[in-house]
């Protein structure tokens, strides 16, 4: 790839949002803001998932166990997801702004210990010793924004985090990962690839092929560029190589899926009207427009075949498979797009909210030998975050584990985790309360078991009626038999994205 017209265009529109001069004329969040949140947390304590940790480490702490934890499942669930949320009495107003915090739930021998510590990003840091928001945010136009020189001055390493080659990473959406120490969890600092791709954008869903390596892609177009920059690192660590997607026009994408045989990423099309402000507050998603997906073949990077599809808005997608000349990706399509704009947005300002229900399970089918593609619904609703074992053999498709809602709700969150057949839509489902939201839950495979599904669940949890976070572990066969075992914390911490579970063995 051309390092100089990459820079150029990457950096240079990087510069242009954290000094457009019609900055400030944008939506501004108010020192209020945080006292209008806390009012509301009084009255809802569900916002608990949103409020501001104000500590820049917890534990480790012993949680107490419910039930008997599988003497086979030794490792550490990693969690990440934006903590810190207010300073100086201003509070963000999205919540993919806050900074990251990663936690640590280590289990074995029968207990289960938690330690969380923020990362200390550049910008947590500077922002620390500065005690207010310094930097342009994604979502909330912040004051008086100080000069950065790139997008890795703005990076949250908010969104995910992976172990691999036996290294810990935060991850973000629009920058460099972010190492951290496994066991301490300090961070050690933004990590560099190959030196002319320093603060090239490394999103927060890499996928691990089956070889051991592991795929990733970059949005240049969030940043004023055009395309997808495509990673591939081997399984010690080392870049194999990169490739760039081009694209005539800006699509949003947050995560892709993978077969065998092909990558396929998905461009949702926006148009950013006007001028300054923050991007997802200028973000308008045109859905009078088809979405670009590309096909990539792992041999040919450089070869993408390219498909329209009608305008869908997807985050998160599950497996990926091939049927004869058939690729069938399984997503979650979300049918509100102001709220997919700004997810949660109501329990940010400390307000009800409609919560993310207005979501439904989807394939995308790609006809290869047609050129078409088209959706098609499967009829569940209400989910998001989904999750699967990767040990499925391709041309099948797999369970997805996802958060749900199921019965009566205090929150507006999922308060339930499904087993879901694509094929034949049958689900099974634990409802944890109406008082518990549920998070993200992590398939573990069973050591030893070759069979796909044979495994464990393991997810995060808030028990806002009780004031306690937690920790359940499930039998991934079994999951309407509920949680084989467990664990809570004498406090809350806020609701986080995603986790990577790393076996102790």
């Amino acid at each position: 790839m051309d390092r100089r017209r990459f820079l150029r265009s990457f950096l240079g529109s990087t510069a242009a949002l954290a000094f457009a001069p019609g900055l400030l004329r944008a939506e501004v969040a108010y020192a209020s803001d945080a006292a209008r949140f806390a009012d509301g947390l009084a009255q809802r304590p569900w916002l608990a998932g949103w409020k501001t940790v104000g500590t820049e480490s917890l534990g480790p702490t012993v949680a107490a166990v419910e039930g008997r934890l599988p003497k086979e499942l030794a490792g550490a669930l990693y969690r990440n997801g934006p903590a810190w949320f207010d300073r100086d009495g201003f509070r963000y107003k999205h919540w993919f702004d806050g900074d990251g915090m990663i936690h640590a739930w280590r289990i074995g021998g029968g207990s289960i210990e938690h330690r969380a510590r923020m990362v200390a990003t550049p910008k947590f840091v500077r922002e620390q010793h500065e005690a207010r928001f310094l930097v342009p945010a994604a979502g909330t136009t912040v004051p008086n924004p100080v000069p950065v020189r790139n997008n890795d001055d703005v990076n949250t390493a908010n969104t995910a985090v992976i172990r691999f080659d036996g290294r810990l990473y935060a991850l973000w959406e629009g920058g460099s990962a972010t190492e951290l120490e496994p066991e301490s969890l300090r961070t050690l600092g933004p990590v560099t690839w190959r030196e002319d791709l320093v603060a090239a954008p490394f999103s927060a869903h890499p996928l691990v092929d089956r070889d051991g390596s592991l795929w990733n892609f970059g949005n240049i177009a969030q940043f004023g560029g055009s395309g997808v920059l495509v990673w591939h690192i081997g399984s010690d660590g080392r870049l194999i190589r990169t490739a760039m997607l081009p694209s005539d026009a800006p699509g949003y994408i947050h995560g892709f899926a993978m077969s065998d045989r092909y990558l396929v990423f998905m461009l949702i099309p926006y148009r950013v009207p006007g001028e300054g402000g923050a991007y997802f507050e200028r973000l308008r998603y045109t859905p009078e427009q088809p979405c670009r997906v590309a096909v990539v073949a792992k041999d040919a990077l450089d070869a993408p075949r390219w498909f329209d599809i009608p305008f869908g808005a997807v985050y998160h997608f599950g497996q990926a498979h091939e049927r004869g000349r058939e690729l069938i990706v399984q997503a979650v399509r979300h049918n509100d797009i102001e709220e997919m704009r700004s997810p949660m947005a109501g329990a940010m300002r400390g307000e009800p909210d409609a919560g993310l229900a207005d979501t439904e399970l989807v394939a995308l089918r790609i006809d290869l030998a047609s050129g078409r593609a088209r959706w098609e619904s499967s009829g569940m609703r209400e989910l998001e975050f989904p999750v699967f074992d990767p040990r499925a053999p391709d041309g099948r498709p797999t369970r997805l584990y996802a958060p749900t809602n199921a019965g009566a709700a205090s929150a507006p969150y999922f308060n339930a985790i499904a087993a879901i057949d694509p094929d034949t839509g049958h689900r099974d489902m634990h409802r944890y309360g109406s008082d518990v939201m549920a998070e993200e839950h992590v398939f573990v495979p069973k050591p030893g078991s070759h069979k796909p599904g044979q495994g464990w669940l393991v997810g995060t949890l808030l028990d806002h009626g009780r004031g306690r976070s937690g920790i359940a572990v499930l039998d991934a066969e079994r999951v309407a038999d509920g949680p084989l075992a467990q664990a809570w914390l004498p406090y809350t911490v806020p609701l986080g994205f995603h986790g990577w579970f790393a076996g102790s063995g």
